[in-house]
């Protein structure tokens, strides 16, 4: 089928068609715009539901429970769902609707050039058939008058009375309307000829290309609707397998409800490990009264000659009248014996740790500012040893104060555990930071000591020429590895880095055996930085390689 020449004569009804083509292709460009604004709308919704549900306390005062902890993966799970439908919406938007605008707007151009190549082919054909029809006209009009001159010449031939002048003027009309009857001819047959061989063009050749044109820019637009038509359901395919697991990760995290574990955490949440009450004694209020001797075997038993103490019996009940009933306030104290024995212990034990890790964090730096001066007192070139003293000073104040408060609460600490306070402090020792460290890290330093004049101790003494020539490369050393920053460190020396809690930067030069090592950032910035202070992952290649922790 070829529009060329089955349909050589439907111009009219083939820019119409067109015309239907290019705007079904917009509408339903149009539905996928709707679509992807009805996802849009939908990923924004759950992603604000998932808010509103998502918990707003810290994570000390979050439940335990695994109700609770299922609910909330399953609100994760329910935001990475929303993820993807944003994902369905955002691939919808290129690589369909832009798609198919952008095809759209290719369409129109390329319509609007075959059309108008068609209407110049047209009125290139009816400029022809003007021609020829015009120089018929002339013809045929030459023709009347020729035939005319030759009535009117017979006529005065044949009329004796005509003079012969008349007769010779007649004559000479007669020629000049036959010549002119013949050049008309002449000129009608050319025009005609031409007429027919442009008409033979314009429909065997010129109008069928256009018709071809318009066909294969028609397919086109169909093949495209039906790549498009792909594309939509592939982009909704292409998430179902992240979908899925979002939804196994619901049906897991609602696996992992477990009523026994929430029953012994109300358990271990709410236990005070007060011993139940034991049983109220009697206490007779009628011994002072006078009875006489026929009553006397009436009553209670005798009993011996001391008096109960009536206030300490009521008072010792209104100590444990709380156990039935409402429990009073007590004002918060520091040593937190407000609580019950049990609770008190956990909290004790958790602020203990939480003060382990703060004093692990001042001895490290402790460590690295010690390193930090020795460097500058072996290269003074690198910065000024003084300048760093108020620091380390500082740093060791923290460190005394933390070493007081996590004295103080393992005193409180062994209060609650009674008997076991010997062994207690034999495991635990105040000096022994190093079991209150951070899991995965040991101070570089070891264990420290309460001997105050250790504090001032110079770090190991590294090699005097091992920086003299650090900062004087100008290419930049390649990457070793990489690092991880476990604290943030201000980097106010010279030759020092300023880094940021869990920033990752490129190691360039390991630790030479002083504490420091020398990172680069992302932005080219190079600079030495307390080895404790970050993770480091060496390369595979590279010589040594080992991850520090």
């Amino acid at each position: 089928m070829s529009w060329g020449t089955d349909l050589w004569d439907q111009f009219e009804n083939l820019d119409k068609h067109t015309q239907w083509g290019i705007d079904f292709l917009e509408r339903y460009a149009k539905f996928v715009k709707e679509r992807l604004e009805i996802e849009q709308t939908y990923a924004k919704q759950l992603r604000s539901l998932v808010k509103k549900y998502c918990p707003k306390r810290s994570k000390d005062d979050e439940p335990r429970f695994t109700s609770c902890l299922s609910f909330y993966a399953i609100l994760n799970e329910l935001n990475d769902y929303a993820g993807q439908r944003e994902v369905v919406a955002e691939d919808m938007g290129h690589k369909v609707y832009g798609e198919l605008m952008r095809y759209s707007q290719d369409l129109k151009a390329e319509r609007k050039h075959h059309l108008q190549e068609g209407r110049k082919a047209q009125q290139y054909l009816e400029q022809c058939w003007k021609q020829m029809d015009n120089s018929k006209k002339k013809f045929e009009r030459e023709c009347r008058e020729a035939e005319k001159s030759q009535i009117i010449f017979e006529r005065l031939d044949n009329d004796i009375n005509a003079t012969k002048s008349e007769v010779e003027k007649a004559k000479a009309q007669l020629y000049l309307r036959t010549h002119m009857a013949d050049e008309s001819k002449n000129e009608y047959a050319a025009q005609l000829q031409n007429f027919n061989a442009e008409q033979w063009k314009h429909f065997n050749a010129a109008i069928p290309q256009i018709f071809k044109n318009l066909q294969d820019m028609d397919e086109r637009r169909t093949v495209k609707l039906g790549e498009t038509y792909r594309s939509f359901a592939e982009v909704e395919r292409k998430v179902i397998p992240i979908i899925s697991k979002c939804l196994e990760g619901m049906v897991t995290a609602a696996k992992n409800v477990d009523e026994r574990r929430d029953s012994s955490i109300v358990v271990e949440s709410f236990k005070s490990g007060f011993e139940p009450p034991g049983d109220f004694p009697f206490e007779d209020f009628s011994q002072n009264i006078q009875r006489t001797g026929s009553d006397g075997t009436i009553g209670t038993p005798k009993t011996d000659g001391s008096k109960p103490d009536p206030k300490h019996s009521i008072g010792k009940a209104k100590n444990k009248l709380w156990l039935f009933g409402k429990k009073p306030k007590a004002p918060n104290l520091e040593d937190l014996s407000h609580l019950p024995p049990e609770q008190r212990r956990k909290k004790l034990q958790q602020r203990i740790d939480e003060l382990s890790r703060e004093l692990q964090k001042e001895m490290d730096q402790r460590d690295a500012l010690n390193k930090m001066k020795d460097v500058y007192e072996k290269n003074p070139q690198m910065g000024d040893p003084g300048s760093l003293q108020p620091k380390i000073s500082e740093t060791i104040c923290n460190m005394e104060k933390l070493r007081s408060e996590i004295h103080k609460n393992e005193t409180w600490l062994a209060e609650v555990e009674g008997a076991k306070q010997s062994s207690r402090s034999d495991r635990r020792p105040s000096t022994d930071v190093n079991h209150h460290a951070p899991h995965g890290r040991e101070s570089p330093e070891g264990s420290y000591t309460d001997d105050h004049s250790q504090e001032h101790r110079s770090p190991p003494q590294p090699d005097p020429h091992e920086f003299d020539d650090e900062f004087d490369d100008d290419d930049p050393l390649p990457a070793i590895g990489h690092c991880k920053a476990l604290y943030s460190f201000d980097g106010s020396n010279e030759g020092t880095l300023v880094m940021k809690e869990d920033e990752v930067l490129y190691v360039i030069e390991e630790d030479k055996g002083d504490g420091w090592t020398r990172v680069r950032k992302q932005s080219g910035e190079e600079g030495y930085v307390p080895t404790s202070y970050v993770e480091i992952t060496l390369e595979k290649h590279s010589k040594g390689a080992v991850t520090y922790i």
